[in-house]
C-alpha cells in the first residue's frame, strides 16, 4: 500500500473535568454532525480511503461477486406453523430484501404475500422491516419500518384481507406490537427520542386516533429499558423491565386488555428472572439465591412473588442454563457446558429425559422457532465452522429427525471435508484457560508465515459460538486461518466467564485476547507479521484496547463501529444506551469506575508509538456507537502514531450500526474488509 497524505482534523481543545481530573479532548467538535465542517472531514476521510484502496477496487468487486455467488438468491426459510397458518420468508433473484408470506392450513394452498420488502424499500438508501405481529384472528398485521438506520421504527397496521395499510402511524417505536385477544387492542413500546431508551408501553385501539393512545407503563429508572410480549400459552400479556443485573415483569390476561397489569415479582437489585407460562403455573429462569449459572423455579398463577417460588431444576456449578422452550407434553432446556451447547428434552410427567447427541469437538446447536405449543416436534439448528447450517425437525416422542433444510453453498467448489476445525486452549497470564475455535483448509501449512484473523467480542455476556460462514470461505481459500477467541466478558464458559470480564475486571477481556494472540505465535502457527485482529462495537473497544497495550503483535486490525471513547460517552447520559450500561462498564460519575475506565479507554490512551495497519468503519446514523467515537479516535491516532502504516476511516453516510441493509449490499462492506487484509498479505490477484 502506498502512503499519501491523510486528512488532518482541526484541533479545538475542550477541557472535560470531573473528580478534579482534567482531560483535554482536541476533537470533541466532531460530535456535531449538523456542523458542515464535520461532514467535510468525514467526506475527506472517505476520499482518502478511496485513494489508498483504489488499486483494490477490481479485487473488491471480484470478492463481492465470489461471495454473492455462493449464496442461493431465491432462497427461503423453512415454514413454521402458527394459528392455522404456515409462515415463510423468501428471496427472489435480483432482490435485496425478503418477501414475507403465509399459507392457510397447509403449504399446498395459495401463497399470500404479506410484505414485499423490495417494493417497500424503493426510494430509500436504507430499509428495515421489523416486528411483524399477526392478530389472533389472522386478519391484521402490525409491522415497523426504519428507513434511517437508528432503530426508530414507525409502527403501522395492515389489513391482510384487503391489503390496505391503515392510516394509523406511530413514530419512534421498537418496531413490534402485541395483540390482545379482542383483535383490536395493540400494545407497543416507544423510545425516548434523545437517548433511544425503550421506556414507555402504550395501548392503541383500532379505529381511534394514535393521539388517544393510552400510556400503560413508564419505566422511569433510566438504567432500565422495557418491552412487551405474549406468552406462548397465549394466556398472558407480559411487560418486562430489565437492566444489566436486574429484571421485573408485569402480567395481564390477554382476554382483559383494559384491566391493570399486575407486578409478577418486584425488582430486587441483582435478581434476574424470566418467566414462562404452562397450564396453571409459571416457570422462572433465575439467578435467585446466588444461582450464578441460573436455575429453574416454579410458582402458581396466583402466587407469583419470589417468596413463593419453588425449585424445579437446581443450580449447577458447571452448567449454564440459558433458556427453556415449553410444549404441551415436553419442555426443552438449552444448556451450555464447557462452552458447548446442549439441548435437553424432558417429558412433563417425568417419565423420560435425554440430550440430543452432538459429537463434534466444536459446534453450534440451538433451538429454533417453535411457536406452536401443541406439537411433539422440536425444531433446532446445527452448524459448525466447517459444516453449513441445517434446520432439523426432531420428533421428541419417536426420537426421529428430519432435515428440513441444509444451507447450500453454490459455486461447486465447497466441500466440508477440505476444512479442519478444532478447539485450542491458551493459558492467560492469571492462569485461566482461554478457548479458541479455529478453522482452516486442511492443505494449509501452519507456520510463522500463515495469516490468521483473530476475532472476538467479549462483552454483555454475549457468546460468539463457532458458526459456519459462506463469506469466510473467501479468506480460508486464500490461506487464512480464522479464529474465534472465547474471551472473558462473554458467557462461553458460564456466567462466571462474564462476571470476570466486566466492570472492574474488564481488562481481563483485553489481556485474554492478547494472550491468545501470543499463544498462536508461540505455537508457530503465525507471527506478528501475519496476525490480524477484528472486532465490532464493544469488540471494537477490544481492538482499541489491544493496540494500545500490545501494538507490536498485529500486522493489521479491523475495528468496526468501535466503542472507543468510553469515558466521555459513559459520562453523557443523553447518548443512546449510556445509562442502561452502568452495570456493564461502571458509572464514571463514581471515581473508582472513572479511574478504571480511563485506564483502558482506547481514545484516552492513544500514545506516541507505532500502531498496526488499521481499517476503521462507522455509520453516520449509528444509534449504538455514535459515528464521532471512531472519527475522533482516528484523528487522534493520526496525530500521535509514530509509523507509516495505513490508517483508514470509512464512514457509510447512509447507514447505522449494522451497516448496509440490503442482503447483498452488505457483502460489499465485507469485501472492503477482506480486501484490506488480503492486500496486506500480498494476496490480491
Amino acid at each position: 500500500m502506498s502512503v499519501k497524505h491523510p486528512p488532518k482534523a482541526q484541533k479545538v481543545p475542550k477541557e472535560l473535568i470531573i473528580h478534579d481530573d482534567v482531560r483535554v479532548d482536541d476533537y470533541y467538535w466532531l460530535n456535531d454532525k449538523e456542523n458542515k465542517d464535520v461532514i467535510s472531514y468525514l467526506e475527506a476521510e472517505n476520499e482518502y480511503y478511496q485513494t489508498i484502496t483504489d488499486h483494490t477496487k477490481d479485487f473488491q468487486e471480484d470478492l463481492f461477486q465470489e461471495m454473492k455467488g455462493r449464496i442461493k438468491e431465491d432462497d427461503s426459510s423453512v415454514p413454521y406453523k402458527l394459528n392455522d397458518y404456515w409462515y415463510s420468508t423468501r428471496y427472489v433473484i435480483g432482490g435485496e430484501y425478503p418477501l414475507y408470506s403465509r399459507f392457510k392450513n397447509n403449504l399446498d394452498t395459495e401463497e399470500e404475500i404479506m410484505f414485499n420488502c423490495n417494493d417497500m424499500a424503493k426510494g430509500y438508501d436504507y430499509f428495515s422491516l421489523g416486528g411483524i405481529a399477526i392478530s389472533p384472528n389472522n386478519k391484521m398485521a402490525a409491522f415497523g419500518v426504519d428507513t434511517v438506520s437508528r432503530r426508530q421504527y414507525t409502527l403501522q397496521i395492515k389489513n391482510l384481507e384487503t391489503g390496505a395499510v391503515l392510516d394509523d402511524k406511530i413514530e419512534n417505536t421498537t418496531g413490534g406490537g402485541v395483540w390482545a385477544n379482542d383483535n383490536k387492542t395493540l400494545f407497543y413500546t416507544r423510545k425516548d427520542p434523545v437517548t433511544l431508551r425503550s421506556d414507555k408501553i402504550y395501548k392503541h385501539k383500532l379505529g381511534t386516533p394514535t393521539s388517544e393512545d393510552v400510556l400503560i407503563f413508564h419505566e422511569k429508572d433510566d438504567t432500565f429499558s422495557t418491552f412487551i410480549y405474549r406468552t406462548k400459552s397465549k394466556k398472558y400479556l407480559v411487560i418486562g423491565s430489565f437492566s444489566t443485573l436486574t429484571s421485573e415483569f408485569q402480567i395481564l390476561s390477554t382476554d382483559t386488555p383494559d384491566e391493570e397489569f399486575q407486578i409478577f415479582s418486584p425488582r430486587e437489585r441483582g435478581l434476574e428472572y424470566t418467566i414462562f407460562h404452562y397450564e396453571d403455573s409459571f416457570y422462572i429462569l433465575t439467578n435467585k439465591d446466588k444461582a450464578e449459572n441460573f436455575k429453574l423455579m416454579r410458582t402458581s398463577e396466583d402466587k407469583t412473588s419470589s417468596e413463593y417460588w419453588q425449585e424445579f431444576i437446581s443450580h449447577r456449578k458447571d452448567v449454564l442454563l440459558e433458556d427453556i422452550d415449553i410444549f404441551k407434553e415436553y419442555y426443552v432446556l438449552s444448556e451450555r457446558e464447557n462452552g458447548l451447547n446442549r439441548i435437553r428434552i424432558v417429558r412433563w410427567d417425568g417419565s423420560e429425559e435425554y440430550y440430543l447427541p452432538f459429537k463434534s469437538e466444536t459446534y453450534t446447536a440451538y433451538v429454533g422457532s417453535n411457536p406452536d405449543f401443541d406439537t411433539e416436534v422440536l425444531r433446532y439448528s446445527y452448524n459448525s465452522m466447517s459444516t453449513p447450517s441445517s434446520v432439523i425437525d426432531f420428533n421428541m416422542r419417536t426420537k426421529t429427525k428430519e432435515i428440513k433444510k441444509e444451507q447450500q453453498v453454490l459455486g461447486g467448489l465447497f466441500n466440508k471435508v477440505n476444512y479442519k476445525e478444532e478447539r485450542l486452549w491458551a493459558t492467560a497470564r492469571d492462569g485461566e484457560k482461554i478457548p479458541m475455535s479455529i478453522v482452516y483448509r486442511k492443505d494449509a501449512v501452519l507456520d510463522e508465515n500463515t495469516p490468521i484473523l483473530q476475532y472476538a467480542y467479549g462483552s454483555y455476556g454475549s457468546t460468539i459460538d463457532p458458526y459456519f460462514s459462506t463469506v469466510r470461505l473467501s479468506l480460508l481459500d486464500r490461506g487464512f486461518v480464522f479464529a474465534i477467541t472465547h474471551i472473558r466478558g462473554g458467557e462461553y464458559l458460564g456466567r462466571r466467564w462474564y462476571e470476570t470480564g466486566k466492570l472492574l475486571k474488564k481488562k481481563n477481556t483485553f489481556t485474554d485476547f492478547i494472550d491468545c494472540s501470543k499463544y498462536l505465535i508461540e505455537q508457530q502457527m503465525t507471527s506478528n507479521k501475519h496476525l490480524y485482529a477484528m472486532g465490532g462495537s464493544a469488540g471494537g473497544l477490544l481492538m482499541g484496547a489491544i493496540i494500545n497495550m500490545q501494538p507490536d503483535i498485529y500486522n493489521g486490525v479491523i475495528a468496526a463501529v468501535p466503542f472507543v471513547d468510553v469515558v466521555t460517552t459513559m459520562l453523557d447520559d443523553s447518548i443512546p444506551l449510556t445509562t442502561g450500561e452502568y452495570d456493564e462498564w461502571g458509572n464514571p460519575n463514581e471515581k473508582v469506575y472513572y479511574d478504571y475506565m480511563k485506564s483502558y479507554s482506547p481514545y484516552d490512551n492513544v500514545v506516541a508509538q507505532e500502531y498496526p495497519n488499521m481499517l476503521v468503519t462507522t455509520g453516520l446514523h449509528d444509534s449504538q456507537v455514535q459515528y464521532f467515537e471512531p472519527a475522533k479516535w482516528v484523528a487522534k491516532l493520526r496525530e500521535l502514531k509514530k509509523d507509516d502504516h495505513v490508517l483508514l476511516l470509512n464512514t457509510n453516510m447512509e447507514a447505522g450500526h449494522g451497516g448496509a441493509s440490503g442482503r447483498f449490499e452488505s457483502l460489499r462492506e465485507v469485501a472492503k474488509e477482506y480486501a484490506f487484509l488480503l492486500d496486506l498479505e500480498g494476496k490480491i490477484a
